[in-house]
């Protein structure tokens, strides 16, 4: 069986995330999907728990961080091509997302960033294999 990643998010109102993350073309898995919690579907083997904030604090002791102040993780998610940057950038941004950071452009990468309903901050990524070299 391949490993498959499991990332865990709280979020402060589930249906208007998924609403967000559905306006950017992502699926949720119903199976384990409920009033706590929702699967969105990435790929074959990368999942985002989104989880309410009452229910991600039964799966931790700590405090959780108030995303729109503090950064603890970057999630960077890589497409096809640098018009699927931009693509999905821009739905993001007509969804009410935010922008933290200007694009980046080093010639072999170019990525964009944006803030999630919750703050969360979300890197989409294309990585040109030809300039790699």
């Amino acid at each position: 069986m391949k490993t498959k990643i499991f990332i865990n998010l709280p979020v402060k109102d589930l249906n208007k995330s998924i609403e967000f993350f559905g306006k950017l073309g992502f699926s949720f898995n119903p199976q384990f999907t409920d009033d706590n919690a929702s699967c969105m579907v990435i790929s074959d083997e990368i999942f985002v728990m989104l989880l309410v904030e009452k229910f991600f604090k039964t799966f931790t002791t700590k405090e959780i961080c108030d995303a729109t102040k503090t950064t603890e993780v970057l999630v960077a998610l890589s497409v096809e091509s640098r018009l699927e940057v931009d693509e999905m950038s821009a739905k993001a941004l007509a969804s009410g997302a935010t922008t933290p950071m200007p694009a980046q452009d080093h010639g072999w990468m170019y990525q964009k960033s944006f803030q999630d309903l919750d703050g969360h901050v979300w890197e989409i990524i294309y990585m040109d294999p030809a300039a790699q070299q």
